[in-house]
C-alpha cells in the first residue's frame, strides 16, 4: 500500500510517503505561513520514487493544533479524492506524538501538550511501555495549572511548544513519517467530507450590532 501522509497541525508541517509500511520519502518546512504543501508533496514523492497516480491512501493529521494548517491538509485530501480513487484516513496528531515518544524510548506516564491559545492547552495522558501505549486520559482542554501539576507529579511532557514554567519538557512535533506508519495499520477509511479537525471548543457566535447611521449619508 502506498500512503501519502500530511501532518500540518503545528509550526512544522511535514509530508511523508510510505510504501508497504516503510517510509521512503519525506519533507518538512517550519513556519505555517511560509509552507507550500504541494512543494513538500513533490519532494516526498520524488524521494520515494513514487508518482501521484500511484498513491492509494492519504492520511491526514487532524490535530488538535493549528486549525488553519489542519484545514489546509484536509482540503488537499478532499481535492485529491475528487480527482483520484484514493482512500482517506484521519488520525489524532496527539496520538502521533505518543507513538513518537514510545519510538524514542520514553516509558512511563507521558502527557502530550499542545498550545490551544487563550491560556489553555490540549492535553492527553498516556502510559507508555516498550511494547504498548495506553491512553490514561483522553484529549481535553486544560489550564496551565493542570499542565504544571502533571510535570510536578512526574509525567514527562512532550509537544510542539514548551509551556512557560514547566520543567523537563521535551519538544516534539507530530511528524508525517509516524502518521504514515500509523495509517498503515488502519482500515477505517472515510470520505473526504467527513474529515474534520479535532477542535474541542464549542462554537461561539457573537451577534453583530445593528448598522450605525452616518450623518449626511
Amino acid at each position: 500500500m502506498r500512503i501519502l501522509a500530511l501532518e500540518f497541525s503545528s509550526d512544522r508541517r511535514s509530508v511523508a510517503v510510505a510504501i508497504a509500511g516503510a517510509v521512503r520519502g519525506q519533507a518538512a518546512e517550519a513556519g505555517r505561513r511560509e509552507s507550500h504543501p504541494f512543494r513538500l508533496i513533490e519532494i516526498a514523492l520524488r524521494e520515494a520514487g513514487a508518482a501521484r497516480e500511484e498513491i492509494e491512501v492519504l492520511a491526514v493529521g487532524l490535530g488538535a493544533g493549528s486549525y488553519n494548517g489542519i484545514r489546509s491538509a484536509i482540503a488537499v485530501a478532499q481535492g485529491w479524492q475528487l480527482a483520484r480513487p484514493v482512500r482517506l484516513v484521519g488520525a489524532s496528531s496527539v496520538a502521533c506524538l505518543a507513538a513518537q515518544a514510545r519510538a524514542s524510548g520514553l516509558t512511563g506516564a507521558v502527557s502530550c501538550v499542545v498550545d490551544a491559545q487563550r491560556g489553555e492547552f490540549y492535553l492527553a495522558r498516556y502510559q507508555i511501555a516498550a511494547d504498548s501505549t495506553r491512553e490514561l486520559e483522553a484529549l481535553h482542554l486544560a489550564t496551565r495549572e493542570e499542565v504544571v501539576a502533571r510535570a510536578a507529579a512526574g509525567d514527562v511532557l512532550v509537544g510542539p511548544v514548551e509551556p512557560k514554567g514547566v520543567r523537563g519538557f521535551r519538544q516534539s512535533y507530530p511528524e508525517a513519517a509516524m502518521l504514515a506508519q500509523l495509517a498503515a495499520t488502519r482500515e477505517d477509511f472515510v470520505s473526504g467530507e467527513t474529515l474534520q479537525p479535532i477542535y474541542l471548543r464549542a462554537a461561539a457566535f457573537v451577534k453583530a450590532p445593528p448598522p450605525r447611521a452616518i450623518p449626511g449619508i
